[in-house]
């Protein structure tokens, strides 16, 4: 087993430890399409090599979205076999070269780590982060990180069945485009979809996260049947879940093109919105074999580039549910 690579990026070399040792299990959970699996890697499994790969190959793609969020690393050093763990604040041994973003939490606070380049991103993924969950807020946005530029909508199916999420999608896409908000649609890698609506960082989080469940309830009222709010799951039955808890404070929400920590590798993906029609998309539609060349394809062309307000969307709404 070969024990280190050294990474070029940029002006800085990162050390890739241990670049042979298997994350991955190989294959996936499904392979029809239908239902979001995927078809399979076609060799023994994913390596920490083949993580860095990917991730320095979708880097020029992965980082605009990435840039002044803290994030929560999801970490498995043994791969998907062992332990995993969650991290926020950013260990002393990192290089002071990689961004920090210090933010308030109760009774003190936490200095995330922020990914701001290529050689963070390689170092991270030397670290076994197999999963970046960023904030929807930015450190130096307009109204700093307490106020979101992103509103996330988390489709959750019931049962892992993607007919369910497409259905959601296409009513929730229509009650935005009906309030005047535009909205991109990104499969989560792991089951379901996620709808994110560009804002301009002029509201807080609980303004932004209470336009978010009127917009939830809205559609769950007009679609009893298919789609819930319910937190519990015992609540739920087989309807799809409308998550809108993304849109708090400190919470995270799986970056676009990050791998997700199942067999297989699966990517979080961006795609447009004519996609939810082709029946081979699902939550696992693309993996690192193969999610950089979705990314060529500029699946949102510049869709979040301008924040909109929720003002006018939320007098819209108003007269919507009379």
């Amino acid at each position: 087993m070969t024990s280190a690579r050294t990474l070029r990026a940029g002006r800085r070399t990162v050390q890739l430890h241990r670049p042979d040792k298997v994350l991955f299990s190989p294959g996936g959970e499904g392979g029809d399409g239908g239902d979001g699996g995927t078809e399979g890697s076609g060799k023994a499994g994913y390596t920490k090599g083949d993580l860095a790969d990917y991730y320095r190959s979708v880097a020029p793609f992965m980082l605009p979205h990435l840039r002044g969020r803290p994030l929560m690393l999801e970490r498995h050093p043994d791969g998907l076999d062992g332990p995993r763990f969650m991290q926020k604040d950013t260990p002393d041994h990192y290089p002071d070269w990689i961004t920090r973003a210090e933010v308030a939490k109760e009774g003190g606070t936490v200095t995330h780590t922020v990914c701001d380049d290529t050689a963070t991103l390689l170092y991270l993924a030397d670290q076994a982060c197999l999963t970046l969950h960023r904030w929807t807020s930015r450190v130096g946005g307009i109204g700093g990180v307490s106020h979101p530029d992103r509103l996330v909508f988390d489709l959750d199916p019931a049962k892992d069945d993607f007919g369910p999420v497409r259905d959601a999608a296409r009513l929730l896409g229509e009650l935005l485009d009906h309030v005047g908000l535009p909205s991109a649609l990104m499969t989560t890698g792991s089951r379901g979809l996620h709808v994110i609506v560009p804002l301009n960082g002029r509201h807080d989080f609980d303004d932004v996260r209470a336009f978010a469940k009127d917009v939830a309830e809205t559609l769950a009222r007009a679609h009893p049947e298919q789609l819930t709010t319910a937190a519990r799951k015992k609540d739920r039955g087989d309807r799809l879940y409308l998550d809108v808890q993304r849109n708090a404070y400190a919470q995270t929400a799986v970056a676009p093109f990050s791998v997700r920590a199942r067999p297989g590798a699966p990517v979080a993906v961006p795609v447009a919105w004519d996609a939810i029609d082709d029946p081979a998309l699902g939550a696992r539609r693309w993996t690192i074999a193969d999610a950089a060349e979705q990314a060529r394809t500029d699946p949102w062309a510049g869709l979040l580039r301008s924040g909109r307000a929720l003002g006018p969307a939320r007098r819209k709404l108003r007269a919507l549910r009379g």
